[in-house]
């Protein structure tokens, strides 16, 4: 048992340390963090112990331009004599996710908040107030304390569509400021295309990613193949969206319980992605609302599998245009990718670590 254990450790290791997010493959896997959609979430430093997600969206700013987070069970102290969140074990855990590869965005908006600008002019302002509170700027009330997030997230659900563009141009001109490293602008629209909030943003500023929503809607993966209009999204990506290599996720719910509609199963998601990837070259990935949902009810071992055995990636692992000139981690290329022959040792390796340890095995001691 000892040899055996000892080649299941070695698997483990290789699973954790060579996960790393790279924006030109089409298979990320991005997952919201905060909510406690479940009941269940665990703290943040948990879910990013092994290499399941790729991207974790922190959810959410959800009051804005007077800042407002929230994070349910995850952080509920804040600074002396204001309501802003402080969160320093959050903070640690972010800088553990970012260690391990992993990109951490920030979203704003959400389903519930107060939150919107009334101009482009409110809109740029406050972009200077994000990269002073969460990126490299200064700020008295920074509720991550030193952590530089990796890039926002719009996910815009109310208050009117106005300054959207502008605040993505000017935090995105302090992000050219800093050639350390690469940052993110990712955008979560409804299905509906054009998306009733984010619509004139998303086809006048620059977005990195955009993680559409398939679910409570009639175009949701619950209607595939009829009404699915992933079609409609890839379209976009290429003839009207800024960045022509803007990448699209395939948003669904975690678990039957995580929204209204659209959940569907691991085995049902990996036909639709499949079909997706054969036919569409703007995919990203796929993106679950919540973690807590997704690791709770087991889509998220089922998509990561999915996800190994079909990577493909090109280009740098870097963000195209945006935002900063360094490298966000190595590339995937090397790493995950598909062969004419078959998926190649690595992703298999990749494959059976993930699913060893989801099952347990990889916590069997040596004796």
């Amino acid at each position: 048992m000892r040899i055996i254990s000892g080649v299941v450790a070695a698997l483990a290791a290789y699973a954790g340390g060579s996960a790393a997010f790279n924006l030109n493959c089409n298979a990320n896997y991005a997952s919201y963090y905060g909510q406690n959609s479940a009941r269940s979430q665990k703290t943040l430093g948990e879910y990013c112990k092994d290499a399941i997600e790729d991207v974790i969206i922190l959810a959410f700013m959800n009051g804005f331009p007077n800042v407002m987070l929230n994070f349910a069970n995850a952080c509920e102290t804040t600074f002396n004599g204001t309501a802003i969140l402080h969160c320093p074990s959050i903070a640690t855990d972010i800088k553990a996710c970012q260690k391990g590869g992993k990109a951490v965005l920030l979203s704003m908006g959400g389903a519930a908040g107060s939150y919107g600008f009334l101009n482009d002019a409110d809109g740029a302002k406050f972009a200077d107030t994000v990269w002073d509170m969460y990126f490299r700027g200064k700020s008295s009330q920074r509720p991550f304390d030193d952590v530089v997030l990796d890039g926002i997230d719009l996910d815009i659900e109310g208050g009117g569509g106005a300054g959207y563009a502008a605040f993505i141009n000017q935090l995105r001109a302090h992000y050219r400021s800093d050639k350390s490293k690469s940052y993110y602008i990712g955008g979560a629209p409804q299905c509906p295309y054009p998306d009733a909030y984010l619509g004139a943003a998303l086809d006048s500023a620059w977005f990195d990613m955009v993680f559409v929503q398939f679910y409570n809607n009639y175009c949701g993966v619950d209607k595939y193949p009829t009404m699915f209009n992933f079609a409609d999204w890839d379209g976009w990506a290429k003839t009207k969206s800024v960045n022509k290599n803007v990448r699209v996720y395939i948003g669904v719910p975690g678990a039957p319980s995580a929204a209204s509609s659209g959940y569907i199963d691991g085995p049902a998601l990996a036909t639709i992605y499949n079909a997706v990837r054969s036919n569409y070259t703007s995919l990203g990935g796929i993106m679950t609302w919540d973690v807590s949902q997704a690791r709770t009810s087991g889509l998220a071992t089922s998509i990561r599998a999915t996800l190994n055995a079909a990577s493909r990636c090109s280009g740098s692992s870097g963000s195209g245009g945006g935002s900063g000139g360094g490298s966000n981690g190595s590339d995937l290329e090397s790493v995950a990718s598909t062969t004419a022959g078959g998926a190649s040792l690595s992703v298999t390796v990749l494959n059976l670590a993930v699913a060893l340890s989801m099952t347990g095995i990889l916590s069997y001691a040596m004796f």
